[in-house]
Order: structure tokens, then C-alpha cells, then sequence
């Protein structure tokens, strides 16, 4: 006998499960693992926005654990975390993009990057400019990237909310066709 074929909304509940659940944890992982790179370092601001990172992926953990045991406000969860974390991404790049310092730039060269740049027949102010440029690429590439990512993760969770609610108040299947 075999088990009839999950309909839409357990397919969407069962993908929006999955994602939640992997996306959530590696917030977490990724988060922690800079959390502590940053403590070893002793960057006291870096160990704090890796907690507050870690904590929005919490969140999505908890909106996936919500979602398993069948309450349909682990929708709001993940929506917010996705939300929260965006904001957090883009507040961070808007205060780097506003940060950059050549002074701090220059004095960071060692004598044998200063070496390499005599033998390019460059003085230290013509690489100003340079890695000005990357450093705004750097960091307008992260907030789109971000804007994509986070902000499409928002938009598809939105996009499934009647699909999960209705999946969540079908009676409860047997576990050999649980979706979970």
C-alpha cells in the first residue's frame, strides 16, 4: 500500500520546515563561530553583533520549532527574523560604508607592502583611491546580496503563510505520511 501524494500545503510546509530549519541553524553556526574568532581577537563590538546575530537565527529556530508542533505563528518568527537580521545587515553596512578612514589605511602598510609599492613606482596616496573603491564595493555588495537573500527568504516565507495554515489545520497524518 502506498502512502497517498503530500498535497500543496504539506509540500509547502515541508519545504518551509527544511529551509527554516538549515537556514536558522547555520545564522547560528556562522554567528557563533565569528563570535568566538572575534573574542579570541578581543573585538569586544564583533562579539556583540555575533550574539545579536546569533540570536535572530535563534529566532528562526524558533518559528521552525513552532511550526512542528503545528502552530501556525512560527510563520511570524521566521518572517521576523529574516526582517530583523536584513535590518541589522544593512545598519551595519550604512555604519562601515560611513567609516572609512585613509589615515588608518596608510598607517596599517608594513614596510614590505610600502617595498612593493616603490618598486610599482606608487607612493602611498595614489593607493587611496583604489582601496577606497573596494572597500565601497565590499560592503554595497554585501548589502544587496543581503537585500536578495534575507529579503527574498522574507518575501517566500510570506508567500507560503495560507499554504502552511492550511497545512497545519488538516488533521494530523500518520507518521509514515508525516511531512515532517
Amino acid at each position: 500500500m502506498t502512502a497517498p501524494a503530500p498535497t500543496p500545503p504539506q509540500k509547502a510546509l515541508k519545504r518551509v520546515t527544511g529551509l527554516s530549519r538549515i537556514n536558522g541553524w547555520s545564522v547560528v553556526l556562522v554567528a557563533g563561530l565569528g563570535g568566538l574568532v572575534a573574542l579570541a581577537m578581543g573585538d569586544w563590538l564583533s562579539v556583540g553583533l555575533g550574539l545579536l546575530v546569533g540570536g535572530l537565527g535563534w529566532l528562526e529556530v524558533h518559528g521552525h520549532r513552532l511550526l512542528r508542533k503545528r502552530d501556525v505563528t512560527g510563520m511570524k518568527w521566521l518572517i521576523r527574523s529574516q526582517m530583523l537580521l536584513l535590518g541589522l545587515i544593512l545598519a551595519y553596512c550604512a555604519s562601515r560604508l560611513g567609516s572609512f578612514d585613509a589615515e588608518n589605511m596608510l598607517s596599517n602598510l608594513t614596510p614590505d607592502m610600502e617595498a612593493m609599492l616603490k618598486e610599482a613606482g606608487l607612493n602611498r596616496a595614489d593607493i587611496v583611491p583604489l582601496v577606497h573603491q573596494m572597500f565601497l564595493a565590499l560592503y554595497i555588495s554585501v548589502a544587496l546580496a543581503s537585500i536578495i537573500y534575507q529579503g527574498g527568504l522574507a518575501l517566500y516565507y510570506r508567500s507560503k503563510i495560507q499554504l502552511v495554515t492550511e497545512a497545519l489545520t488538516m488533521p494530523p497524518v500518520p507518521p509514515s505520511q508525516s511531512v515532517f
